[in-house]
């Protein structure tokens, strides 16, 4: 790493653009940014102007789509549904792109950067950076997905309203107990809105986080109680971002995969067969260029995005009916 992670922390934080869908408009005027947020584990991230939903547009040529994951014939065209926080709204074009190559699904994604799980209950009202029609449950009663795919990092910090200021940095206690009550209270929204038809809901693990890896590690953790608790699914996208034998150890780089290094776009330091996963000045974010003031999904190939998205598709084509 060419500078200090701790100064790429500090980076990170004035970053305040995160990464949505470009094509949206706003429909409302985000609310001020802060200024000055205090230094956080979590992704501290302006939310992005309303996105509308993404649904079965053509992937994009730089998805690395076709990269070997292969549906069950049980799922001849699963309808997926993705949602989740700025790391979400990096990857939703390329997990968009694998999931059509390779699972042939119907998929929708309407990722808000900043978001936490309460976000998308119904019932959080002006409190929340989700206006109502991308709520969890709405898009299930709407789309009628097999899988609801769901991914936060673990964001609590003030520009999250519905929170209600509970952060992992001045009461940990409170912010651990919350997440756990909304995990739960998520997946029986989207249970209720589905019917007796449910949707299979799938648990993004997350990578280490390089200041509080405690933190990511027990987030993850009630992940997989509330999935063992609803017969739900994991996806340890983390483990992809994490060294082979450090599974919460923060690493700019990685030895490349075989993949990677046989189509070089993805193997960016070929002669010592390393690549990158972050760039210099952002610790949490996988896209290889800086986050901009209008969020975005990620311009540019990305290891770190393709081994998530990856990760992501492996889990859903694995799950028998």
């Amino acid at each position: 790493m060419r500078k200090p992670w701790v100064v790429g922390v500090l980076a990170g934080l004035l970053l305040l653009g995160a990464c949505g869908d470009p094509s949206s408009g706003p429909e409302s005027a985000p609310p001020p940014v802060p200024s000055a947020p205090k230094a956080s584990s979590t992704t501290h991230q302006r939310p992005a102007a309303t996105p509308e939903a993404e649904t079965d547009t053509e992937a994009d040529p730089n998805t690395g789509a076709g990269t070997g994951t292969k549906a069950p014939a049980q799922h001849a065209r699963p309808t997926v549904l993705y949602l989740g926080d700025s790391l979400a709204m990096e990857n939703q074009k390329v997990l968009g792109g694998l999931m059509r190559d390779e699972l042939k699904a119907r998929y929708t994604s309407a990722p808000y950067s900043g978001t936490t799980l309460c976000d998308y209950l119904e019932g959080t009202g002006e409190d929340s950076l989700v206006p109502s029609k991308d709520k969890a449950a709405a898009l299930v009663r709407t789309l009628r997905p097999d899988f609801v795919v769901l991914q936060f990092w673990g964001n609590a910090w003030d520009y999250t309203p519905c929170m209600n200021g509970i952060a992992y940095d001045t009461a940990r206690d409170k912010y651990f107990a919350r997440y756990t009550a909304d995990a739960r209270r998520l997946t029986d929204q989207i249970a209720g809105a589905a019917g007796g038809d449910r949707p299979k809901v799938v648990w993004v693990l997350q990578g280490p986080d390089p200041m509080t890896p405690d933190r990511v590690r027990r987030v993850n953790a009630i992940y997989e109680r509330q999935a063992a608790a609803s017969g739900d699914m994991l996806a340890d996208a983390g483990k992809a971002v994490s060294p082979a034998s450090a599974r919460y150890t923060w690493s700019q780089y990685l030895p490349c995969t075989a993949y990677e290094r046989e189509h070089s776009a993805y193997c960016t330091q070929p002669s010592s067969g390393r690549t990158a996963l972050h760039i210099d000045d952002d610790y949490l974010h996988f896209c290889l260029v800086p986050t901009t003031s209008t969020p975005k999904p990620c311009p540019v190939r990305s290891p770190g995005i393709l081994r998530i998205t990856r990760a992501i598709t492996r889990a859903v084509a694995a799950q028998p009916d």
